[in-house]
């Protein structure tokens, strides 16, 4: 280029780019430099060539070499389930309920059961099994449904009130907003707070009890103990699935709950429907 010119300092022609009378030598880059990126750009070309690359409508470029991370992890889960093998196969034969007095056995359906429910089970239950609200807390010794190690592998194969499983555990409660006056479920919600001692109205929790045997003992029991066969809890414990305050009390007997859980015997092998039942069993509340 014609403003082109050789710096006096260095002897290095100059781009023609100029700032503040400041000249930008046009220095070469290093060959070392130039030689590496060229070599980069090869090693692209054949990356590209051997391996999976470009995405497409339905999938990748499948690269010369066919090689697949899908694959290589399915080769190690059957490398797996092959070092294994004796320990599912006694897994799978075993009555559960004798699982304890296998120590091997016991400690392998654990480990096994302890990475299914991270991976399965505690987006719902949480990480330490607490649970949420309307998410039971799997630590403690109030079951809904039951918490003896066969319960549980019950309630994991076939779920809770799902569509897809026929064997599904199943109850509805009824929506009493629809068939008691707003003062009977005031009563009610009064009587059903002083079950777990709660500060209540004693005239109104009176009322409430009445109520409560006419339409609510059938299935909590005339105690309000719950009954685990139709998954009727527990009200006088203190320990609340949706909450134990007043306006959500009132909430659930108006508008009735129903806790949906899949049924992951459709999801899981039986080895590890047993493996997840042994550990939350293990957890501490289990019966």
């Amino acid at each position: 280029m014609a403003d082109r010119k050789v710096d006096k300092e260095t002897g290095i022609e100059t781009t023609g780019h100029s700032w503040d009378g400041i000249e930008e030598l046009n220095n070469p880059l290093p060959r070392w430099w130039l030689w590496t990126f060229y070599l980069t750009i090869i090693w692209g070309i054949g990356y590209v060539i051997a391996y999976p690359a470009w995405p497409m409508i339905s999938g990748a470029t499948p690269g010369v070499l066919g090689w697949s991370t899908r694959a290589n992890v399915a080769q190690d889960i059957v490398a797996h389930e092959a070092r294994n093998e004796t320990l599912v196969t006694a897994l799978l034969a075993a009555d559960l309920t004798e699982l304890p007095q296998n120590a091997d056995l016991n400690r392998y359906a654990i480990g096994r059961g302890g990475a299914v429910f991270r991976a399965q089970c505690s987006q719902c239950h949480g990480s330490g099994a607490a649970g949420a609200k309307g998410y039971p807390n799997l630590l403690d010794n109030d079951w809904l449904w039951g918490g003896t190690i066969t319960d549980i592998a019950y309630t994991v194969t076939h779920g809770i009130r799902n569509e897809t499983d026929g064997d599904a555990r199943w109850s509805q409660m009824p929506a009493f907003g629809e068939i008691l006056a707003e003062e009977e479920i005031a009563a009610t919600v009064e009587y059903v707070v002083s079950l777990s001692g709660g500060e209540h109205d004693a005239a109104q929790a009176v009322t409430g009890s009445q109520i409560f045997a006419e339409n609510c003992a059938a299935c909590h029991g005339a105690a309000a103990l719950g009954d685990p066969a139709l998954g009727a809890p527990n009200l006088a414990d203190a320990i609340w699935l949706y909450g134990g305050d007043r306006e959500t009390l009132t909430d659930t007997i108006v508008n009735a709950r129903f806790g949906i859980m899949p049924a992951w015997g459709q999801r899981l092998t039986d080895a590890d429907v047993r493996a997840v039942s042994a550990y939350v069993h293990a957890l501490g509340g289990g019966e």
